[in-house]
């Protein structure tokens, strides 16, 4: 049986769907912009956070160096910025569910808006995870295996774009159980042909690790691991999904019998 979108939703021009669109747009700009400016004052408290990963190893008579004239201001203003955006995250998702959510059915936003909130709750647990596990591991072995006598003075540019590209990469592959269960929602794959494609998963794992992360077999295993047992917890989840639209279905099937008998037997 045909589900109906929601009847409280309008009916909306081109014109109307792109003056929403740019209000949606402006909110995300203004919002990042007052998360920019309350965190700026506070940035270089914010560097030095994100680098006590690696100052904790550092040894008692090093430190971190600017090697550019303008990065002492340029670098905590760049992690203040990377930092605002990601702050809006779960906003921006919600302008971008608010935005189509009026084109689904009443049964996919049930399952949509679910996604949206995890999918932000997986970004953070993967900043998270990079910051409170691979950074120390990583930072550990890296200033471990130098040569006795080359002095570890890591300059802040070069460790903030190290770090932002491991916190996005983890961000990101923390995702997968998310784009595996649209992907068995949306019916594009099953569940027990993606299990039958595992041992390829695990090699793409390793690929994408290789590719994301820095060239250290470290950061490479911290990032595939992970991007591994995710892809079993969205499996296992797309099953559950998957198990609960064959049932509605029979019940729709089933719905739609009895309907037809009823009118067969009124005509009769």
């Amino acid at each position: 049986m045909n589900e109906d979108l929601n009847t409280n939703d309008k009916h909306q021009t081109m014109v109307e769907h792109l003056i929403e669109l740019r209000d949606r747009l402006l909110r995300i700009v203004v919002l990042t912009l007052i998360l920019f400016v309350c965190m700026f004052p506070f940035a270089n408290e914010i560097y030095s956070f994100v680098s006590e990963p690696l100052q904790a190893l550092l040894p008692e008579s090093s430190t971190m160096i600017a090697t550019d004239v303008a990065s002492p201001f340029l670098t905590p203003f760049k992690l203040v910025m990377v930092l605002a955006v990601f702050a809006a995250m779960p906003v921006i998702l919600y302008q971008a569910w608010a935005f189509i959510a009026p084109g689904l059915y009443n049964k996919e936003r049930r399952i949509v808006l679910p996604l949206f909130a995890s999918s932000v709750m997986l970004f953070y647990a993967g900043m998270a995870f990079a910051y409170y596990v691979v950074f120390p591991l990583v930072f550990g072995f890296f200033t471990s295996v130098g040569p006795e006598n080359v002095t570890v003075m890591t300059d802040i540019s070069s460790y903030l774009n190290f770090v932002l590209k491991l916190f996005f990469a983890f961000g990101i592959a923390f995702e997968i159980p998310i784009a595996t269960i649209l992907l068995i929602w949306t019916g594009v794959v099953t569940p027990q042909s993606l299990a039958g494609k595992r041992p390829y998963v695990v090699v793409m794992c390793f690929v994408i690790g290789m590719l994301l992360t820095p060239p250290d077999v470290i950061s490479q295993a911290l990032l595939a691991g992970p991007m591994w047992l995710l892809f079993e917890i969205g499996v296992f989840f797309g099953r559950l999904i998957h198990r609960g639209k064959a049932e509605e279905s029979d019940a729709d099937g089933t719905e739609d019998q009895a309907d037809a008998k009823t009118s067969d037997e009124n005509l009769s």
